[in-house]
């Protein structure tokens, strides 16, 4: 038996999507000849890039904190706003050269008289409501130190970087609350409680998705729940595997945390005969977090 928990994008990847868009050769053209405030495409990239730099905390963030949650959707909203626009673009762009094309072509400025009278009215609605999105996300981006929000740094070819290095984790719930998954958590507890058809075979739950979605804040909650302690498990262990998987290191770690005891040997064939005796025709709770690979 097996189930998954598929998480949503994040917050930076959804943003990728938005420079990719914003900045097409297509978007820059039609700024330059349309002569609109060519700054105003600029500014706007630098502010998704601000937003983009608070992304990796926010989204750990979010479920602790409902008001971070609030505004990674204003966030959103305000890209969606700028995306739409982009579209408005596109179709107007497509919609005048079919237009253009079905004139008169004898006279060439006759179709650019065309072509600039249908995007004048067009142009100043663009600018203007370019600019309203603008001061959504500059708004947002101030609102950084009320959130408590910390940015990533960037490395020379330009990826985000942690601010500092990622520390295992452990069993023990660092937040009193949780956003946002009570029905995730009653779900996995139901599936963890509940009686398996198969016998003598171990029953695995995935919860997967990108890293920020809150997945070993979730774990947590549910190691820790009361209905866990009274399923009685003969055994519960936490191991945090992280970015480095090693066989024999996992094994081991595995074995001390359900002996409570220090294991020195380098012999996986030892360690997997020693973990084998603890948990045989036993009903056991093992959690690996962070696993990458």
């Amino acid at each position: 038996m097996a189930a998954e928990l598929v998480g949503g994008a994040l917050l930076s990847a959804f943003l990728q999507v938005a420079f990719d868009k914003f900045t097409c050769p297509q978007v820059v053209d039609f700024f330059r000849r349309r002569k609109l405030d060519e700054k105003l495409l600029a500014n706007l990239n630098i502010m998704l890039h601000s937003i983009n730099s608070l992304a990796d905390d926010a989204e750990l963030k979010q479920f602790r904190d409902p008001h971070v949650k609030a505004w990674l959707f204003a966030v959103k909203e305000a890209v969606f706003d700028a995306e739409d626009l982009l579209g408005e673009i596109d179709y107007e762009l497509i919609r005048c050269q079919v237009e253009a094309q079905s004139q008169p072509q004898t006279i060439t400025y006759k179709v650019s008289n065309f072509f600039n009278a249908t995007f004048s009215s067009f142009n100043k609605r663009i600018e203007s409501e370019l600019k309203e999105v603008l001061d959504k996300l500059e708004y947002l981006a101030r609102q950084k130190g009320a959130l408590g929000l910390k940015e990533s740094t960037y490395s020379s070819v330009g990826s985000v970087s942690k601010v500092s290095q990622k520390l295992p984790s452990t069993s023990l719930v660092a937040e009193s609350v949780i956003y946002g998954r009570d029905a995730d958590k009653e779900m996995i507890i139901n599936w963890l409680t509940s009686e398996t058809e198969i016998r003598n075979q171990p029953s695995i739950l995935s919860i997967v998705g990108m890293g920020g979605l809150g997945k070993t804040t979730l774990a947590q909650y549910v190691y820790n729940d009361p209905k866990i302690h009274d399923a009685k498990f003969d055994s519960k262990a936490w191991v945090c595997v992280s970015d480095h998987f090693n066989v024999l290191t996992v094994t081991k770690n595995i074995l001390e945390a359900i002996t409570a005891k220090k294991d020195d040997s380098e012999n996986l064939e030892m360690i997997h005969n020693k973990l084998k005796e603890n948990i045989l025709r036993k009903k056991f709770l093992l959690v690996l977090d962070d696993v990458l690979n």
